[in-house]
Order: structure tokens, then sequence, then C-alpha cells
């Protein structure tokens, strides 16, 4: 049975103090939500903050890393540096990553093979932008962007990543994929790891939907039979709203 996982990525909002603020807010609010993994993803700058904070029902990872663990790579951070402040995830690969920042399937293969290395949990993110889907191209890219990603990975580690399919068109536009358009490229996913990897992988592994998730929207997305979770922005801004689709 695979547990469900909300992680919330802040991306370049919320100071220390307001990481610290939200962090004691959520963990008020939370209660017995032990049913869901809660995984908070703040700014580099706030993760040493939230550390003592993020215990129990609340985890953290950190929005994105470098694949080497130290060198001349000045304003990148590494898994050694994400290990030592006790990140047990990272986001790899987010369409903001691959649109503004130069990210590949390459990068992100690489990004994926040191997370694992230093124990540290991947959340890879697929998803096409609007015109690949209005040219019905969805899958295509999707599929290239799982395989190559996932290249010479073991089948133990797959099961043990998330995948996130964010269709770009989705993210911060209020723009959502309807439920059934979303399970089925996240059960297209499943099937890919499985031709790819094996069926065992494509059982374990945890696919999230991303894209414009608001409480409003979650329940319907969440009782989708190959969505196990969701990668939020702008609802994980608010404790009161990312609570929200903690307890769906």
């Amino acid at each position: 049975m695979r547990k469900p996982i909300i992680a919330g990525n802040w991306k370049m909002h919320k100071t220390v103090s307001q990481s610290v603020s939200f962090v004691e807010e959520l963990s008020g609010l939370i209660g017995g939500a032990d049913k869901v993994e809660t995984v908070i993803c703040p700014p580099f700058t706030a993760l040493y903050a939230v550390r003592d904070l993020a215990k129990g029902k609340i985890q953290y990872g950190a929005q994105n890393m470098h694949w080497q663990e130290q060198g001349a790579f000045t304003g990148e951070v590494s898994p050694v540096m994400l290990k030592d402040v006790g990140c047990k995830y990272v986001i790899i690969g987010h369409s903001e990553r691959r649109q503004y920042f130069a990210e590949t399937d390459a990068t992100v293969n690489n990004k994926l093979k040191a997370a694992f290395v230093h124990d540290i949990i991947p959340i890879m993110c697929v998803g096409e932008t609007l015109e690949q889907r209005e040219k019905g191209d969805t899958e295509a890219v999707v599929e290239e962007q799982v395989r190559k990603g996932l290249l010479d990975l073991t089948a133990e580690q797959v099961g043990a990543m998330v995948i996130a399919y964010e269709p770009i068109w989705a993210i911060g536009t209020g723009r959502t994929a309807s439920s059934d358009d979303a399970n089925a490229v996240c059960a297209f996913i499943r099937r890919t790891i499985a031709q790819v990897i094996g069926s065992q992988a494509a059982e374990n592994v945890r696919i999230q939907y991303g894209g414009s998730v608001k409480p409003d929207n979650i329940r319907e997305l969440m009782n989708k039979s190959d969505i196990d979770g969701a990668l939020v922005g702008g609802a994980s801004l608010e404790a009161a709203s990312f609570v929200k689709l903690i307890k769906y």
C-alpha cells in the first residue's frame, strides 16, 4: 500500500522567520494526520532553521541540488550540504528549473543518482507544455522524461522515489488538469516504469499530481487510482490552506 505524500514547494517565498512561523503553525494544526506523509520544501536559507521544528509528522526537503559533492560551482548546493541539514527529500527537474535554468533530462539523471548516493529521496518532476498537449504529444514528452531521467537506476531506487506529474500549463495558472486526465497520465507513467524498470518498481513508486492543487480539488484527485499525492505550490504557502490538503 503506497502512503500518500503531500509536498509543499515554497519556491522563492518566505524568509527564515516566516518559515519558522509557518512550521510552528502547521505543527499545531496538523494533529493526528499520520495516514499522509507531509513534506515542506523551503528555500535553502530556511532549511537549517526548520530542522528542529519539522519533526515527526512533518518532513522537509530542498527544491534543487547539484550532483557533485563539492567544487567550483558558484551558487550551487550539494547533496552533502542537504544531508548535513537533515533533508529527507529533494525536488529534482521542476519545470521552472528546466525552463529558466537549463535543466535537462541528463542533469536530472545525474542529480537522481547523487541523491540516492546520499540517502535523500528524490521527487522527480515531469510534464508537458500547453503546446505539446494541444499537439497530442503529452505521452511522448512524459515518456522521454521518465526514461531518460531514470536511466541506469535500479528497481529498488525507482520504487523508493517519488515522481510528480506537473503539466506546465497548469502550474501557477489556476488551470488544473481534470482528475481523469491527471490520473491517465500518472497511470501512463506507472506503465512506462513497469516496461523500463519492472512491475515491482511501478507498483511501489509514488506518483504525485501537481498544478494548481487546492483544497477544493484535492479529494477528487486523491480518489483516483494512480495519484498518490500532490506537489503543491501556492496553496502550500499558508498553513491553514496546506493543512486542508493534508487532511483531505
